[in-house]
């Protein structure tokens, strides 16, 4: 990369800082034109460009430079957006195959949040296999071989596997870091929404609080309880802060669903 390239993506990189997301834009593919080649720039790259919602973008973009030179964590940044972008893109199994064999090489704090998040996302009750669905599967096997038959997992049988594995990771995420207040809310939401159990989730939530009191899914969810209970003040003030908050690929709560129930809560809708 020249000079010309350089100076550049440093140019993109300082709009970048400041908020200026479509000047930012424009001087890294200048950049990206000039022939960069710093992980550094491509990395911020290409976290602006998901955080933009171009997730096709940033994937071919991540798959084009994954062989330049790069450190562990640079590697480790990498695989993660590209897992982000293979999720926001639909294929979410794909994103936590990526992400676990990093894991299985070194454990890192983003990992742990980041992988976390999506087995929440994956075995959320909404997308348990139904028992019909897990009928006819077996039904649809009753020509095949019956040894494969007798080692073959029913559907619901590889999903309740699938949400014990989940559950072992992120008490091990916990335990890895006591005080990442995105695990402590990934815990939470495993209880809330995978299984359904408020009490439980409602302690994990108030951890999460408690190390980070402006995090934007745990106020979110935090804000359902007060609602729960008939504290309409308390729901709008947890949702007014959250909106106020860095929104990512990998929030439950979006900043259009928040200022959705703001405005029905505030009789605006």
């Amino acid at each position: 990369m020249g000079l010309k390239g350089l100076l550049a993506a440093r140019k993109a990189a300082k709009l970048q800082s400041q908020g200026n997301v479509k000047e930012a834009m424009a001087a890294y593919e200048e950049a990206m034109n000039k022939g960069l080649d710093d992980m550094r720039f491509i990395l911020a790259y290409a976290v602006l460009l998901i955080r933009n919602d171009e997730y096709q973008k940033a994937k071919e973009l991540l798959v084009a430079k994954q062989k330049l030179p790069m450190n562990p964590e640079q590697k480790s940044q990498l695989f993660m957006d590209y897992a982000v972008c293979c999720y926001k893109l639909g294929d979410i199994d794909r994103g936590i195959r990526l992400i676990e064999e990093q894991h299985r090489r070194q454990a890192r704090g983003l990992l742990y949040e980041t992988l976390g998040y999506l087995y929440v996302e994956k075995y959320c009750m909404e997308n348990k296999p139904s028992l019909e669905a897990s009928e006819d599967a077996a039904q649809a096997a009753d020509g095949e071989d019956a040894a494969a038959r007798e080692t073959e997992l029913s559907p619901e049988e590889a999903w309740n596997q699938g949400v014990d594995k989940a559950l072992a990771f992120l008490k091990e995420a916990v335990d890895y870091d006591e005080d990442d207040a995105i695990c402590m809310d990934n815990m939470a939401q495993f209880y809330y929404r995978v299984q359904g159990d408020k009490a439980e989730a409602k302690t994990w939530f108030d951890k999460a609080l408690a190390l980070k009191d402006n995090q934007i899914d745990t106020l979110w969810f935090l804000s359902r309880y007060d609602l729960e209970q008939g504290d309409t003040a308390a729901a709008i003030d947890k949702l007014e802060t959250a909106l106020d908050g860095r929104f990512s690929p990998l929030n439950y709560a979006t900043k259009a669903s928040i200022s959705k129930e703001l405005a029905r809560l505030k009789g605006e809708a």
